[in-house]
This record gives structure tokens, sequence and C-alpha cells, in this order.
């Protein structure tokens, strides 16, 4: 077994950043509001995923080879926030998409 969750983590966001700047170009990465919608984002992440992947007391375990070993801040594995980010983002992409379609029409 090697790092899949890493890799797939990593893959996940450069083909997010790489489908907005390359393909859907919303401009969603020059807002404000974008960077202060990851920010709460983030803030409920962090005790949510903290509890949950805490080493004291685990609810959620990760193969120690599927990681990368990193883990900030509560134990929290570094992929999960590069998922989050990739999660969200691409939510927030299809809807701006949705919107100019709408729009358009």
């Amino acid at each position: 077994m090697g790092p899949e969750y890493l890799i797939a983590a990593v893959v996940s966001v450069v083909l997010t950043i790489a489908l907005e700047l390359l393909v859907l170009r919303t401009g969603l990465f020059r807002r404000p509001a974008y960077w202060l919608t990851m920010a709460i984002v983030f803030a409920f992440q962090i005790p949510v995923d903290g509890w949950l992947t805490k080493l004291s007391a685990p609810v959620v375990l990760y193969a120690p080879t599927a990681i990368s070993g990193l883990r900030v801040p509560w134990d929290i594995p570094v992929e999960d926030f590069l998922f989050g980010f990739s999660l969200i983002t691409l939510t927030l992409l299809r809807w701006e998409r949705a919107l100019a379609r709408r729009k358009a029409a």
C-alpha cells in the first residue's frame, strides 16, 4: 500500500485549480468572498475533523502508509484540508457555471 490518500488529495487540488484557471475562468479565486468562505469552512472543519481524527481516541482511522503523516492542528491529516478545498471549490465553481448559463439563457 502506498500514499494513495495523499496522492488523491494533491491531484484533486491540482485538477480543481486547473479547471478554474484553464476551463471555467469564473474569477472565483480573485473574489474576497471566496477566501472568506474558505476561512469559515476551515474554521468549522478544524474542531470537527480534529475530534474525528484525534490520535488519543480516533473515530476515523487512516492507514499510516496511505497518508503523509503530517497532521495539523489537533492531529488532522493535512490531506483532509486538501480534499476540503477541492470539495468546496468545485461546488462553488459549479454554482458559478450554473448562474452564468442561467443569465445567458
